[in-house]
């Protein structure tokens, strides 16, 4: 059975607020909180298309690290929208170009790497 896609990221924080803030605001996902499951209250970020793509976890307090997360790699588009958003926040990245992609690396509130692919861009 070949791979026809993400499901989802699930990433460990210890401040659902300040990700999905986040999230929201540079890279406009839709913050949605869902119905406790186990106990847990599930928090999720959808893309522009409906789709549930980040679920955020609560993460013991005292924990400092990201989890086995090494990056999370996001097609997006609208690559200048995305800068300005982030240097309007002061947010620190990096821009790499590869042969039809630009690529902007960025950390989420917790450390998260994240890999922003904006082809043709």
């Amino acid at each position: 059975m070949p791979v026809i896609g993400i499901n989802h990221v699930n990433i460990r924080t210890t401040d659902v607020a300040a990700s999905s803030r986040f999230y929201v605001d540079v890279l406009d996902f839709e913050f949605r909180p869902g119905t406790p499951v186990m106990g847990k209250q599930p928090n999720w970020l959808f893309d522009k298309n409906g789709r549930a793509i980040i679920h955020l976890r609560i993460m013991a307090a005292d924990s400092d690290s990201t989890g086995p997360i090494d990056h999370v790699a996001l097609d997006c588009d609208a690559l200048s929208s995305v800068i300005e958003r982030l240097d309007a926040r002061n947010i620190k990245y990096s821009v790499a170009k590869r042969p039809g992609v630009t690529i902007v690396l960025v950390r989420d509130p917790h450390g998260v790497m994240l890999e922003l692919n904006f082809k043709g861009e």
